[in-house]
């Protein structure tokens, strides 16, 4: 008797530690009682009835990922195509998530399907290419305002991969290709255009250049001989003042004319014709070079 009693306050003992459950941080627990919705219970330290209550599910309510395969889609230009989708999504209910429909994520992989068909059958192969943010925004929407009654909130939607048939690939490659080419094309013009450009600017403000230079050395050089007749003028004029404050007598002033006229011959010219008011100056320069003696040559002896 005393082992039975054992046994049975050790059972007890057993049931009432299994009926202590402790929920985790970002999970809830859907329980029921006698097959019916009771509570949820969420982060903390929980008592369970025994044979009464029972967790009927064990939700997480972190934010998760379902990556579906891919899924053939006819877009408007009637182009049979593959696109994948990534959904990420939330629990926001864990009852709703519960009671709401059976299997949700074949039920949001389903939905998906159709809602990405019906976008992209309303689009043109260029468009559904293009439109990525556009197709990803709606097919968002419609998702989340489907899977509300499920407890589901659907954050975001991206098309992972749009697989077009290979011979679209193959024109698709051909048409980037031709335009790369054209591009390069318009670029290389551009280039060559620019560097024409540039190269006739250099021309014109080269010669610019060269005809200010030669401008300035032409107006140097021309400011120079002014300069310079302008000193010979001044320094003629100084000469004639000197002289007119001088007062030279008439035979310094014919001798002064005979030396002008034989500079003026330098030796070169066969015929010079002198005024006669200076001839008479002839036979006093004569007189006047006899006058100087040479210190190396004997004095001439006067004839009786």
């Amino acid at each position: 008797m005393p082992y039975a009693l054992i046994i049975v306050l050790v059972l007890i003992l057993v049931i009432l530690i299994r009926s202590i459950r402790i929920v985790q941080q970002a999970r809830a627990f859907v329980v029921e009682r006698l097959g019916a919705y009771s509570a949820t219970w969420n982060v903390g330290l929980h008592l369970k009835i025994p044979f009464i209550e029972r967790i009927a599910k064990v939700v997480s309510l972190k934010e998760q990922v379902a990556d579906f395969p891919p899924q053939p889609v006819i877009t408007k230009d009637n182009v049979t195509m593959q696109i994948d989708t990534v959904i990420y999504y939330q629990i926001t209910d864990p009852k709703l998530y519960t009671y709401g429909v059976e299997n949700p994520m074949i039920a949001i992989e389903n939905l998906t399907a159709t809602t990405l068909r019906n976008i992209i059958g309303e689009l043109e192969l260029d468009e559904s290419l293009t439109s990525r943010d556009t197709i990803n925004a709606k097919m968002q929407q419609i998702l989340d305002e489907a899977t509300d009654p499920w407890g589901i909130k659907v954050n975001r939607v991206e098309l992972k991969n749009i697989m077009p048939p290979k011979e679209i690939q193959n024109a698709m490659e051909k048409q980037m290709k031709a335009e790369r080419e054209r591009r390069e094309a318009i670029l290389r013009a551009e280039g060559e255009k620019r560097s024409a450009i540039l190269e006739a600017e250099g021309e014109k403000e080269s010669a610019i250049l060269r005809a200010d230079a030669k401008k300035q050395a032409e107006i140097l050089e021309a400011e120079g001989k002014a300069q310079a007749i302008l000193a010979i003028n001044q320094a003629t004029a100084e000469g004639i003042k000197l002289l007119n404050d001088a007062a030279p007598s008439d035979p310094v002033v014919q001798l002064k004319a005979l030396e002008a006229f034989s500079a003026a011959a330098n030796g070169k010219a066969t015929k010079i014709i002198i005024p006669s008011e200076i001839q008479g100056l002839a036979g006093l320069a004569t007189a006047f070079k006899e006058v100087v003696i040479d210190p190396e040559k004997p004095a001439p002896v006067p004839k009786k």
